[in-house]
Formats: C-alpha cells, structure tokens, sequence
C-alpha cells in the first residue's frame, strides 16, 4: 500500500529529485512499443529533455526533438545496423534520420536539446562509443572519484555526458555553484546530495535536476561505489 502520500521526491525552483515511486510513463510522438519517463523539459525550468525510454522488443524511438545523446541502460538496441548494450552510448547531430529501435527488451537514458551554432565551427557527426573504453581520470587528483567523459571536449559539442564513480565515502571536494545546467540519473549506489538549502538522501533510480547556480554537492555512503550520468551545457557563452 502506498504510505499516505509520501515520497522522497521533491521539485523546486532551483531543482528536482524524482524518485522511482512517482515516475509516471506515457510514449512520446512516433514512438513504437516504447514509452518514456520524463523526468526534467521545458515545462521543469530545464533548457533541455531528458527521460528515460523503455523500449519492447522491435519497439522505436521517435524522431528526435534536436540533438540527441542516448545511453543504453539494459537490454540491446540497433542504431543504424549497430547492436548497443549496457555502457553503449551514441551521439546524433540535429535533424538525425538514424532509427534507434530495439532488439530485446530494453532501457535508455535520452538526452535531446536544441543545437546552438558556433561561428567557424561545425555541428558534430554521429558518434558511438562503449563507456568501458573511456578511461577514467581522478576528479582534482582525488582517486576515490573517478570521472570518465563520454563525448569529446571540442567546441563542436555544446553540452557534455560524463559518468562519475565515488568509492564509498569520496565526496565532492566543494559546494559548487555555476552557471551550467545538470541532469543527473544515479546508476548504482547511493549517498547524501546537497541541493540548495537542502540535503538528500539518494539512491540507484533516482533523477536530480540542478539549475544554473543551485549550490549542489554529493557524498557517497554505503559499502558500494555510488555511480551516476551528468548532464551539463557547456562551450557556449551564457548570453547565447
């Protein structure tokens, strides 16, 4: 039985924690045998969509709104002939025509926002790669955080994925505040994360938004690595 109402999920102006318990699923246009949970767009204060798509088998993605940025979560996916599984990420420029179906059952993050030019510099290609091939580097020379970046620091690319792993008990070494945009989804264990003014417990399913300049900060407990995807805007000036 649900417990009267409550939830650890919360949504405020400067940011979001969306838990499993209240995602709710609805298929977006074009989509076949597949539907989505939305969890950050426009209508939250974001400047960009992020859900989490639930693929049946030989079900399809709908035609992107933008750039896209997929990683696969479970089961395998064909993109463009191409079997993706877990750790599988792709890269699609705007206005894509490549079809992402699925081959078995299967779950993937979807990342999808508007592109903004760069004078003298071109949109990037598609782009596909396997997180287990990035190497990981320690976030501030502190080993206990690893950071692996999933698509290249070239000005091309106006937002960045990255995974980051923390060994339990690693923590950011500052309360950050910026101007960039966060979409993160934890992938495996859990911890403490600051938003704002406040402080929340967070675990393996959960989704967090941070708006530009909410003070943010995250600290893993457990017995396990916490892991999580970020999203961010990135290599554009803020006035564009």
């Amino acid at each position: 039985m649900h417990e009267l109402g409550h939830t650890r999920s919360v949504h405020r102006a400067d940011h979001l924690l969306q838990t499993p318990d209240t995602f709710v699923r609805a298929p977006l246009p074009g989509m076949q045998g597949a539907t989505a949970i939305v969890h950050i767009a426009r209508a939250g204060g974001a400047a960009f969509t992020q859900y989490t798509a639930e693929f049946e088998q030989n079900g399809k993605l709908g035609p992107p709104a933008g750039q896209r940025f997929v990683y696969v979560l479970d089961g395998e996916l064909d993109i463009d002939g191409r079997s993706f599984t877990p750790g599988d990420y792709a890269y699609f420029p705007p206005e894509s025509d490549v079809v992402i179906s699925a081959k078995s059952a299967a779950r993937a993050v979807v990342i999808e926002k508007p592109y903004f030019d760069l004078i003298d510099v071109e949109a990037p290609d598609f782009l596909a790669g396997q997180e287990s091939r990035v190497e990981a580097k320690p976030l501030m020379g502190d080993d206990g955080l690893q950071v692996r970046t999933l698509l290249p620091d070239h000005p091309a690319f106006d937002f960045a994925v990255n995974t980051m792993t923390y060994q339990p008990g690693a923590s950011l070494s500052m309360v950050e505040i910026h101007v960039m945009e966060h979409g993160m989804l934890m992938l495996s264990g859990g911890g403490i994360y600051r938003l704002g003014d406040h402080w929340y417990p967070v675990t393996a399913g959960d989704f967090i938004w941070m708006a530009p300049y909410c003070p943010q900060w995250f600290g893993a407990l457990g017995k396990t690595p916490a892991k999580y995807l970020i999203y961010k805007d990135w290599n554009r000036h803020p006035q564009g």
